[in-house]
C-alpha cells in the first residue's frame, strides 16, 4: 500500500519526516524473577526525581519516560533516537546494584519497537500481566506515574498518545467486558487469610498491626470494612501520615520505635508493606500463640527466615495464588474480549503512529503558507486574518493534493492564492 504523501507528493523525500524515535522499555516483573530478586530493583518515591535526572544526563536523546514501580514489577519506558533498551537496562542494573552479569540480564524483557512497546504496557494496564489477573490497582500505580512523568515535563508526544490509548484501552474493558469482576486485591487476599486462618467469629477479636501508610495499607483499611476486624493499629516512621490514617480509620497508633525494636508484643498478625525498609523486621518474640506475618512490601520488609518459625505463619507477595477462585471462571472467559479490545486500540495507535510523516509534511507546509501571506501584507494584517487564510490555502492544497502535484505545482498553488487574497485586498 503506497503512503499518501508519496503518491500525492512524489518529489518529496517523506523519509526527511519519518518518527526518528521510538518508544522503548525494559521490565522485570514476577513472570521471571523472585520477590528478592525484584527487591534489587525496585524504584522507591524517594528515588524517582534522582533516577530521571540521572537518566536524563546520562542520555541525552531521551525525550520522553515513564517509571512504573509496583510490587510485581519495574519497568521503564522512555522515548529515544539512538539509545537502546539493553543500553538503558545494563546502566540501571549497574546503578542499583552494581551488577552487570547475564544472570541479571536475562531477568529482564526488553523491546526497541514502538509497536511492541505500546502493546506491552496495554497488556500491562489491562491486568492480563498482573499477578492477580484483572488486578484493579494497576491501572491507578500508571495514573500516578503518568503524573510524575507529566509534572517533570517528560510526557513527549509518542508516549502521551500511548498513555491515552492505554486509559481508553482500560475505560472500554471495564464497561465491556466482566475482566474487572470480583474482587482480586492483594490487601484483600491478605485480610482472607486472617479469616481462613482463625475463622471468621474468631478472626475479629485478633489484635492486628499495619505497618506503612502508602497505597497497600489504605486498602487495607479500605477492605476492612468487608471483614469487621475491630483491634488494628497502625505503624508508620512519618508519623503524621500514621495519626491521619489512625484518625480517619478509629484505629489504634503503635509506636514507629517499638517497630524499629521489632517489639510485636500481644499482636496476632502482622502486615508490613512499608516502603525502601529491607529487612525492617528480623524478630517475632513469640512464646507459644501462634502469629501471622505478611509480607506486602518490596524491597522486602519481613526476614524470609521467620518462616521457619513453626508458630509463624509467613506470607510474602510470592505467596498468594495467582486468581481469587471466585472470580477466575469469569476472568478467563473475558480474556479473549480483553485481547480484541487491546488488539483494535493498538490498531488505531498504529494508524496515528504511520500518519506521523503526513502532519509532519502539512505543518511544513503551512508554515509556508502563513509566511508567504505574512510576507506578502507585512503589518497591516491581523493575526486572525493571518491564520483563518492559511486554514483555507491549506484545505485547498490539500483537497488538490488528491490528484499527484509536484513540488513547482505546489508552490505555484501558494503563490497563486496569496496573489488572489492581495488583490481582494487591494
Amino acid at each position: 500500500m503506497s503512503c499518501f504523501i508519496c503518491v500525492c507528493f512524489p518529489k518529496f523525500d517523506c523519509k526527511y519526516f519519518r518518527m526518528n524515535s521510538s518508544l522503548r522499555f525494559i521490565s522485570i516483573s514476577h513472570k521471571k524473577a523472585s520477590v528478592a530478586q525484584r527487591d534489587k530493583y525496585y524504584i522507591s518515591e524517594e528515588e524517582k526525581s534522582s533516577l530521571t535526572e540521572l537518566l536524563c544526563k546520562t542520555f541525552p536523546d531521551i525525550t520522553g519516560l515513564f517509571l512504573l514501580s509496583t510490587c510485581n514489577r519495574t519497568e521503564i519506558y522512555f522515548e529515544s533516537v539512538t539509545t537502546l533498551a539493553d543500553e538503558l537496562r545494563d546502566f540501571f542494573i549497574f546503578n542499583k546494584t552494581t551488577a552487570s552479569n547475564h544472570e541479571c540480564k536475562d531477568l529482564f524483557d526488553c523491546s526497541n519497537h514502538t509497536e511492541d512497546s505500546a502493546k506491552h504496557l496495554l497488556k500491562v494496564s489491562s491486568g492480563l500481566l498482573s499477578s492477580v489477573l484483572g488486578d484493579a490497582e494497576i491501572i491507578y500505580q500508571i495514573k500516578k506515574a503518568y503524573h510524575f512523568s507529566i509534572s517533570n515535563q517528560l510526557m513527549s508526544t509518542l508516549l502521551e498518545r500511548v498513555m491515552q490509548t492505554v486509559f481508553k484501552s482500560h475505560k472500554r474493558i471495564s464497561n465491556e467486558t466482566h475482566f474487572r469482576d470480583g474482587t482480586t486485591s492483594i490487601a484483600y487476599k491478605s485480610l482472607k487469610v486472617i479469616c481462613n486462618t482463625y475463622g471468621k467469629a474468631l478472626a475479629k477479636k485478633k489484635k492486628v498491626l499495619f505497618i506503612g501508610a502508602g497505597d497497600i495499607v489504605k486498602q487495607l483499611f479500605k477492605y476492612n470494612s468487608k471483614f469487621n476486624f475491630n483491634d488494628i493499629y497502625i505503624s508508620n516512621r512519618t508519623e503524621e501520615k500514621a495519626i491521619s490514617l489512625a484518625k480517619t480509620y478509629k484505629c489504634g497508633l503503635y509506636d514507629w520505635k517499638k517497630v524499629l525494636d521489632n517489639n510485636f508484643e500481644g499482636f496476632d498478625v502482622i502486615i508490613s508493606a512499608a516502603s525502601n525498609c529491607h529487612h525492617l523486621i528480623k524478630n517475632i518474640s513469640i512464646h507459644t500463640r501462634q502469629v501471622i506475618a505478611i509480607d506486602l512490601a518490596i524491597p522486602c520488609n519481613i526476614d524470609k527466615s521467620l518462616a521457619f518459625n513453626e508458630n509463624i505463619l509467613f506470607y510474602d507477595l510470592d505467596s498468594f495464588d495467582e486468581e481469587l477462585e471466585d472470580t477466575k471462571e469469569k476472568r478467563n472467559d473475558a480474556i479473549v474480549i480483553v485481547d480484541e479490545i487491546i488488539d483494535e486500540e493498538l490498531s488505531v495507535f498504529i494508524e496515528w503512529l504511520q500518519e506521523a510523516p503526513l502532519r509532519a509534511l502539512l505543518r511544513q507546509y503551512k508554515i509556508r503558507v502563513y509566511k508567504k501571506i505574512k510576507d506578502c501584507f507585512k503589518e497591516d494584517y491581523e493575526e486572525i486574518d493571518l491564520q483563518i487564510n492559511t486554514n483555507r490555502i491549506m484545505r485547498k492544497l490539500v483537497k488538490q493534493a488528491e490528484t499527484t502535484l509536484s513540488e513547482d505545482k505546489i508552490d505555484a498553488i501558494i503563490i497563486e492564492e496569496v496573489s488572489l487574497l492581495k488583490e481582494a485586498n487591494v
